[in-house]
């Protein structure tokens, strides 16, 4: 059973979410022969100010 984890900085809209969901699904299925039911996708947002890159938040204007 495929378990896929996508940790993302930000956040995406419920069509976003959807269109992830179908295409990795679609991938796995396609690349790997796996049945789209046994497919699970989860999808970690988290805030900008969560995350740094360079010593600085991610949300910061410097």
């Amino acid at each position: 059973m495929p378990y896929i984890n996508l940790r993302i900085a930000g956040e995406l809209s419920r069509e976003q979410k959807q269109q992830i969901v179908a295409e990795f699904t679609e991938t796995m299925v396609r690349v790997a022969n796996k049945p789209a039911e046994y497919v699970i996708v989860t999808i970690d947002e988290s805030p900008l100010e969560n995350w740094g890159w360079g010593g600085a938040l991610l949300d910061s204007e410097e």
